[in-house]
C-alpha cells in the first residue's frame, strides 16, 4: 500500500456542563486510504490471518473480541473496518493507533473501569453512548472490544441485543459463553438493571 500524508485530529465530545468526558474520539482523516485487501495471496498468507482473542461476528457489520495486537492486524484488515469502539480507559498501543491510521479506522474510546467487586454500577450514560455508536451504520463495519473480549464488551452487545428484542435468558447465555466462569454476578445485575433502561 502506498503511503498517505494523514492529519490526525484529537477531540473530546461535548458534554452537559459538570458531567465527565464518555467518549474520546480519535480521527484519522486520509487523503487516499487504500482498504483493498488482496484475498488471492497465498495459502501461506492466509494461514497469518489470526483473530483476536474472543472474536466473533455478533450482527452485519457488527463484531467483538479481546484486544487486538499486531497479530490480529492481518486479519482485522479483511473485515474492512471503520471505526473501532474500545471500552477501557487505558491510552490506545502506539502500534495499535499507526495500524488505525494507515487503514483510515476511526477510534471511539470509552474509559470504563474494569472492575472486582460485586454492586458496581454500569454506567448507564455511557453504554448508551456506545450503543448509539454501535447502531450508526456509518460507524460500520464496527469492532467492539475491551481487554478481554468478555465483561465490558459483554454488557454492551447485551444492551444491544436487548435492543434487538432478545429474550434476557439468551443475552445471558450469550454473556456467560464468552465470559465462561469468569462470569460476573455484577455485570449480570448491573447489566439487566441499563437493559430495563433502553427501550
Amino acid at each position: 500500500m502506498k503511503e498517505d500524508s494523514y492529519n490526525t485530529k484529537l477531540s473530546l465530545n461535548q458534554q452537559p456542563a459538570g458531567s465527565q468526558q464518555m467518549c474520546r474520539t480519535i480521527e484519522e482523516d486520509a487523503l487516499a486510504v487504500d482498504h483493498h485487501v488482496d484475498m488471492s495471496s497465498s495459502t501461506s498468507d492466509n494461514l497469518n490471518l489470526i483473530p483476536p482473542l474472543n472474536f466473533a461476528i455478533v450482527d452485519n457489520g457488527i463484531f467483538r473480541s479481546g484486544f487486538p495486537d499486531s497479530a490480529n492486524f492481518s486479519f482485522l484488515q479483511t473485515l474492512k473496518l471503520t471505526s473501532i469502539i474500545y471500552l477501557c480507559p487505558e491510552p490506545y498501543p502506539e502500534a495499535n493507533t499507526e495500524f488505525l491510521k494507515s487503514d483510515g479506522i476511526k477510534l471511539f474510546q470509552f474509559g470504563i473501569e474494569s472492575y472486582k467487586e460485586p454492586f458496581v454500577n454500569i454506567p448507564g450514560d455511557t453504554i448508551r453512548e456506545a450503543l448509539r455508536l454501535v447502531l450508526d451504520v456509518r460507524n460500520h463495519p464496527v469492532l467492539i472490544h475491551c481487554n478481554r473480549g468478555k465483561h465490558r464488551t459483554g454488557c454492551l452487545v447485551g444492551c444491544l441485543r436487548k435492543l434487538q428484542r432478545w429474550c434476557l435468558s439468551s443475552v445471558f447465555d450469550e454473556y456467560q459463553r464468552f465470559a465462561a466462569a469468569k462470569a460476573r454476578v455484577s455485570d449480570q445485575s448491573g447489566e439487566c438493571s441499563v437493559l430495563h433502561r433502553i427501550n
